[in-house]
C-alpha cells in the first residue's frame, strides 16, 4: 500500500503503519489521521511527539495507557483520563497514535 503525501509516495504496510520511519513528516502524521476522519490538534501532536521520542530515544519503547496519561498529564498541567484520550484517539491512544506518528505497529498485547 501507498500514501501520497506533497507529491511523494509513502510506502505503507497493509495496516496503514509506515514502511520506513524516516520518510515520517508531520504532514504525513496529518494525512494518515485525515484518512482516519481525525483532525489533528495541539493535544494530537503533543501525544506523537511523545511517542515519537520514547521509540526512538528510548529502544523502541511502548508506553501503556497509564504511563502515557501520566505524562500527558506533565506536559498539560492536568493528568487527562483515559476517555479524554480515547476522544482524540478513538482506536486506542497507544495503537493509533503510533500509526499517526509513523511508527511500527505495536507488539504489545495489550494492558492497561
Amino acid at each position: 500500500m501507498a500514501l501520497e503525501v506533497g507529491g511523494k509516495t509513502i510506502e505503507t504496510t497493509e495496516n496503514g503503519h509506515l514502511v520506513n520511519l524516516e520518510d515520517w513528516t508531520e504532514e504525513v502524521g496529518a494525512a494518515i489521521a485525515k484518512e482516519e476522519g481525525i483532525e489533528m490538534t495541539d493535544k494530537h501532536w503533543d501525544v506523537i511527539k511523545y511517542l515519537r521520542d520514547e521509540h526512538i530515544n528510548n529502544g523502541g519503547n511502548e508506553p501503556m495507557e497509564r504511563v502515557l496519561m501520566k505524562d500527558m498529564g506533565k506536559i498539560w498541567g492536568k493528568k487527562p483520563t483515559s476517555k479524554e484520550l480515547y476522544v482524540l484517539f478513538p482506536l486506542a491512544p497507544t495503537k493509533q497514535g503510533r500509526k499517526f506518528a509513523g511508527l511500527p505497529q505495536s507488539t504489545r498485547k495489550g494492558g492497561y
